[in-house]
């Protein structure tokens, strides 16, 4: 479990990135911090890390303070993952993932081999593990990054916004792929983006967050989209444009399709064979 006690983070510019933030983020779930730019939800999220260092209040992992642990230990303990994958690119793919291993000290083929199980379970040809990441597709690269942060098995993984890169068609099959993997792993994730869809979509516990970090509603995403908490929230979802207001309509196909508002259609409803 990780947990946010009054935490501020305010810059020498005077800069208040994040005022008095409290959260519980539970084990084995995806909590998906979400909000626009500036809202704050990158520099949380590195705060778990050490990456940033609040100004005043704490973090704690299982009880135990951020603060009080060895920087470098705690950030090879966490898995991290970024937007553009992060890869260094003089190394093959082999070596990318294997980065924190080695730096554990885990014998190389050891580490290797760990690197091809990880990299299988991203679902990565291993005939892919000895080219260099200029040599990868933009999703081939986010899933190497994915792998790397899953190769010591950590219990805690950071996404900051690691599908914002790639096109909407990879985007999918990469959010696809994250909700098998959590399916498979149960991992402890805090996920960072700015789509609300998308925290919809692979949020357990969805945190929606105004300026500086304030809170506007924690939930699931049912109880968000059924029960809004502010203007501000409806309006963040789409409730106000009518994006979530859906009805049927029958089409000339025979099929029945989800309409939004605005007579857009979202979808096709499936009849539930169970």
């Amino acid at each position: 479990m990780i947990e946010f006690r009054s935490v501020t983070k305010t810059y020498p510019d005077g800069t208040h990135a994040v005022a008095d933030f409290d959260l519980v983020v539970p084990p084995h779930r995806t909590t998906v911090l979400v909000g626009s730019s500036g809202s704050g939800k990158t520099t949380l999220l590195r705060m778990i890390n050490r990456m940033v260092e609040p100004t005043s209040g704490s973090i704690e992992i299982d009880g135990e303070p951020v603060a009080d642990r060895d920087p470098v230990k705690l950030r090879r303990s966490i898995g991290y993952v970024l937007q553009n994958g992060g890869l260094l690119p003089h190394q093959r793919v082999i070596d990318n993932v294997t980065t924190v291993l080695r730096l554990d000290g885990v014998p190389k083929a050891a580490a290797r081999e760990r690197a091809h199980e990880v990299l299988d379970v991203v679902g990565l040809d291993a005939a892919l593990a000895q080219r260099y990441p200029s040599q990868l597709s933009g999703g081939q690269q986010q899933r190497v990054g994915v792998a790397r942060a899953l190769a010591a098995d950590p219990n805690i993984l950071l996404m900051d916004e690691p599908f914002g890169a790639v096109d909407p068609i990879v985007r999918a099959e990469l959010q696809t792929e994250t909700l098998r993997l959590q399916q498979e792993l149960h991992k402890t994730v805090v996920f960072v983006t700015h789509d609300i869809d998308e925290a919809f979509l692979l949020g357990d516990q969805v945190v929606i967050l105004e300026k500086s970090a304030a809170v506007a509603q924690i939930g699931s995403p049912s109880e968000i989209i059924e029960n809004p908490a502010s203007e501000f929230v409806a309006s963040f979802i789409g409730v106000e444009r009518g994006a979530r207001a859906l009805h049927t309509r029958a089409t000339d196909q025979g099929t029945t399709v989800l309409v939004d508002a605005n007579g857009r259609t979202q979808g096709v409803l499936v009849e539930d064979d169970r």
